[in-house]
């Protein structure tokens, strides 16, 4: 039997070797919605949506995406077309079993700024995936879905 001490550090060391495995540089692949009921997918920003996240191996996670087929803006509106099209944070991470959350300090919208964003992680290979829990579908009363973003390692 594992002392309390035994099981915090082996606790800490797979931590640690989750951080190792999750450090670097991720390339966006998908990003969809699925409805919790129907199942139904919708492909959030596009069908080849643009994104990175880095993953320090000192706990910093950066991150934007921004849909596919954007077009530079020309006007006021375009501007603010866009800026309502895209996302980005960053903040310190931690690990917790398999939740990923970020206690964001800087985004895109002010209103995440010192909050915690937790997400779920899994790894299958080179790829990295990123779902949030179960959330209101906008515009849809009653309905919930769930995120995932499909990420793949770069070299």
């Amino acid at each position: 039997m594992c002392s309390p001490n035994s099981r915090e550090v082996t606790l800490k060391r797979v931590m640690a070797d989750d951080v190792q495995k999750l450090a670097g540089d991720w390339k966006l692949v998908s990003f969809f919605t699925e409805d919790v009921r129907t199942k139904q997918r919708t492909n959030v920003y596009g069908e080849h949506p643009s994104g990175y996240i880095g993953i320090s191996p000192a706990g910093r996670f950066f991150g934007l995406i921004t849909p596919d087929m954007q077009k530079a803006p020309q006007t006021t509106e375009d501007e603010a077309a866009a800026y309502r099209g895209m996302l980005a944070y960053t903040g310190k991470f931690r690990l917790d079993g398999e939740k990923f959350i970020v206690d964001v300090d800087v985004a895109w919208n002010k209103d995440w700024v010192g909050t915690e964003q937790v997400r779920f992680w899994r790894l299958d290979g080179n790829s990295l995936f990123i779902t949030s829990a179960p959330i209101p579908r906008p515009n849809i009363p009653g309905s919930m879905i769930i995120g995932t973003l499909v990420w793949e390692k770069q070299h």
